[in-house]
């Protein structure tokens, strides 16, 4: 029971990274979508939505039990198996209503697993975590900054309130146009907040693509170039051109023998 209990191997390592690769987009909209799907107008959408995202949570838990037989003594797996009990469609069996509060906590749950449980989620939150400091910080100044250059005389900044909403505006790049600079301290504080937006967006489109493993694959390199050649390879090289420098050898001492036998008759 205790080696069931121990580190995973390194085959089961692949084998979750590669899962959790090809499943993290799934998970991520079986967790999202459903807090979204909430109007009674479209119950039977909000039914299917539902059982659809817990089928998904459903085969991952059965999928991490294959990789790992000891997964519901692990913290993920007591998660994953209280999460996949907690919002079973039992709203489904006639004479049963799902408790909605409760539905809306569990649902929220399947968001604090997908950050917990998931490696590469982790990761993203974290990457972006830096960014959005990074990005809040910019917008406030900038915006602080339009402020003072512009309240005096543009009347659309009449508060440090208006100027900050203007600032989240720009940097979403939504644009509506409500709020607009006039001078030019203010128009740079602009231009600085939509290069911040683009990074941002930037940083957002790649993180993305990481997680969900959407980037271009690196072609493999030929062989004749990824392999290099081997050290016993080298060594008998080596040893050939060592005997044919032996003959070489060889030869010019006989050839040096006959010139000095000759020269020796002519003389």
């Amino acid at each position: 029971m205790t080696a069931l209990r121990g580190p995973l191997t390194s085959d089961q390592q692949k084998a979750r990274e590669r899962w959790q690769s090809a499943w993290n987009l799934p998970i991520f909209v079986a967790a999202v979508v459903p807090l979204f799907i909430t109007s009674a107008k479209t119950k039977w959408v909000e039914l299917a939505v539902g059982f659809g995202s817990w089928l998904v949570f459903a085969v991952d838990l059965v999928v991490q039990l294959r990789i790992d037989r000891a997964y519901l003594r692990r913290r993920n797996g007591k998660i994953d198996l209280g999460i996949v009990v907690l919002t079973f469609p039992y709203y489904l069996i006639p004479g049963i209503a799902g408790g909605s509060a409760i539905l809306l906590l569990v649902r929220l749950a399947r968001v604090v697993r997908l950050l917990l449980a998931t490696s590469g989620l982790r990761r993203f939150a974290a990457r972006l975590g830096k960014v959005a400091i990074v990005a809040a910080v910019v917008v406030l100044l900038a915006s602080l900054g339009a402020y003072q250059a512009e309240h005096k005389t543009n009347t659309e900044f009449a508060t440090a309130g208006d100027a900050l909403w203007w600032g989240i505006v720009t940097l979403t790049t939504v644009g509506y146009g409500d709020i607009v600079p006039k001078t030019t301290a203010g128009r740079f504080c602009g231009i600085v907040i939509m290069f911040t937006g683009i990074a941002v967006l930037g940083v957002l489109a790649g993180s993305l693509a990481s997680l969900f493993n959407l980037g271009p694959t690196s072609p493999a390199p030929p062989a004749d170039e990824a392999a290099p050649a081997a050290p016993t390879a080298v060594l008998a090289e080596l040893a050939m051109l060592q005997v044919q420098l032996r003959d070489v050898e060889r030869r010019l001492g006989e050839l040096g023998d006959r010139i000095s036998a000759r020269l020796a008759e002519d003389g």
